[in-house]
């Protein structure tokens, strides 16, 4: 008996193309860069709120709290500028995605909703033995 018969979708999951998994390497060296830079923005004394807020519309990687201002960090690494330098790897498309989950987080946590919004974006670069951070304050703007 055909899909359409027994009633499924003929758009249904066993007919999509599915995104190969991510290396284990990889996920673990996003995983590390997030972690230098959630360091790096304590130690200039913001609060970390939220870490891989995720929503339909997309992720975000990193949420803090920098005085009064809402800080909303997308992070990339880098190891080597032949695809490209991380920041920009954040296409308008990128942005958008972000504008949309932070809208999203604002929506569902009423408490930061009247904090200004700042996007940053934090290139990781693993240079053996430390790891270099280059920071974009202010990388783009909700349109």
């Amino acid at each position: 008996m055909d899909r359409q018969r027994r009633g499924a979708p003929p758009h249904s999951r066993a007919t999509r193309s599915v995104r190969p998994p991510a290396s284990i390497d990889r996920i673990a060296a996003g995983r590390q860069a997030e972690d230098r830079v959630a360091e790096a923005l304590q130690s200039r004394g913001a609060t970390l709120l939220l870490r891989n807020y995720r929503r339909r519309c997309g992720e975000l990687d990193l949420v803090a709290r920098e005085g009064a201002t809402l800080v909303v960090v997308e992070v990339r690494m880098r190891s080597g500028e032949q695809y490209g330098g991380g920041a920009g790897s954040v296409d308008r498309a990128k942005q958008r995605r972000i504008i949309l989950t932070t809208l999203q987080l604002l929506q569902q946590r009423r408490d930061l909703a009247a904090l200004p919004v700042r996007f940053d974006v934090a290139v990781v670069s693993p240079d053996p033995p430390s790891w270099r951070i280059e920071w974009i304050r202010h990388a783009f703007e909700a349109r």
